[in-house]
């Protein structure tokens, strides 16, 4: 859009917020101008009367810009601006015959004006300004038609502080709330697709992610490893900075092998997996639970029985964003946000690697419990060596 000077990005749960609402807008100006800096873009970001502006201070790609937008949590709408020298009636009716006449070359449809007067001292009200410019559009092109209830084309029009802003389009943004609202969470990430459309979600509500991979050299390969760090990339595109925790946890699943009933081996292997997550969690700073990529009954290890006894292994939260979603639903979301791509690379995780033939689907408590007791002489030790073996690769939006 080659006349796009500005963006107008609209929030819509922000603005249902009470006294505490000046937070989540500072919180969101805040990850824009973050964002746009990352993409090496320079604009001014500020907040005005319930919107979040961004104006050009010099080129920009915009295809790009708008991508880089569509990834700010809390951004219900972006609106590319043309922006309106003066705010006479005279200069926006002029502006508007010009912004419709190269927006929309084939004009055999329905619109409507949709005046927004912030500035209440503007001399002319809301629907005056609509019916101005509206017959300005009709005596520049007769082939319009105006429809006040069901238009094809809105041209919205905001009236602010001497400022006058004209736009018609209005690109989806991501929604949810803005990025630090909701502390820190740490997610047991894999190289499939659940995983990482489950931090997505769970960021998409304000929380910052780090995350933790469980690698098992030999058996998992470098670029198993490269794998994960690559869909961290993406999701740091969403949620800023992650810190991603590498944990070499072979020993751990060689002696469940050799220990314990190997249709339990899954679920023991959980169980530990969440044990060391939450040790890292207890060490990272406003960390206030671990998220899963898990739903009900989509393999052995997910069933209601097996969730249970994955639970009981550790006292903070566990949050399970797709617990009702089917595999294709999943799919979809990984296609939107980005991680198909990298998630369906045929690179298997110690997850895959060590699945039992024949899993247990409905595992008893205390039966699990007593099979894992079988490395009680040896369970500290080789989880204290699997959490000194942590390798920490920070993951910055756009490295």
């Amino acid at each position: 859009m080659k006349d796009c000077q500005a963006f107008l990005l609209k929030y819509a749960e922000i603005g249902i917020k009470g006294k505490n609402r000046y937070v989540f807008e500072e919180a969101l100006e805040k990850d824009v101008k973050i964002k746009l800096q990352n993409a090496g873009a320079d604009f001014n970001v500020k907040r005005i009367n319930g919107r979040i502006y961004c104006e050009a201070l010099s080129d920009f790609d915009y295809d790009e810009i708008v991508a880089v937008l569509k990834k700010v949590f809390g951004v219900v709408g972006i609106c590319p601006v043309t922006l309106v020298s003066d705010n006479s009636i005279e200069t926006i009716k002029e502006t508007a015959v010009k912004f419709v006449g190269e927006a929309y070359p084939d004009r055999n449809f329905t619109f409507k004006v949709d005046t927004r007067r912030a500035d209440k001292t503007y001399p002319k009200t809301s629907m005056e300004v609509d019916a101005d410019v509206g017959e300005a559009l009709l005596d520049a092109y007769p082939e319009m038609k105006v429809d006040v209830h069901k238009p094809e084309v809105f041209l919205h029009i905001e009236l602010r502080e001497n400022r006058v802003f004209m736009y018609s389009r209005i690109i989806r943004g991501a929604g949810g709330l803005p990025l630090g609202t909701n502390g820190r969470a740490m997610l047991l990430l894999s190289g499939g697709f659940d995983s990482p459309v489950a931090g997505y979600r769970i960021s998409r509500r304000g929380v910052y992610l780090d995350a933790v991979y469980f690698n098992a050299p030999p058996y998992t390969s470098d670029r198993a490893k490269q794998k994960v760090v690559d869909l961290a990339k993406v999701l740091s595109s969403y949620s800023g900075m992650i810190r991603l925790h590498i944990i070499n946890f072979t020993d751990i699943q060689m002696a469940i092998y050799d220990k314990c009933p190997h249709d339990e081996l899954t679920i023991i292997m959980r169980r530990y997996m969440m044990k060391i997550a939450q040790r890292i969690a207890e060490n990272t700073p406003d960390c206030f639970g671990l998220i899963t990529g898990e739903s009900i009954g989509q393999v052995a290890s997910q069933t209601m029985k097996s969730l249970f006894c994955t639970d009981e292994a550790v006292t903070i939260p566990v949050y399970r964003p797709l617990i009702g979603h089917d595999k294709q639903e999943i799919i979809d979301m990984a296609e939107e946000i980005g991680t198909a791509e990298i998630s369906i690379l045929p690179y298997e995780d110690c997850c895959t690697i060590f699945v039992a033939k024949h899993p247990v689907t409905k595992p008893n408590l205390n039966i699990i419990k007593a099979s894992e007791s079988r490395l009680s002489e040896i369970s500290e030790e080789l989880m204290e060596k699997a959490i000194e073996s942590d390798e920490v690769i920070i993951i910055n939006p756009g490295v």
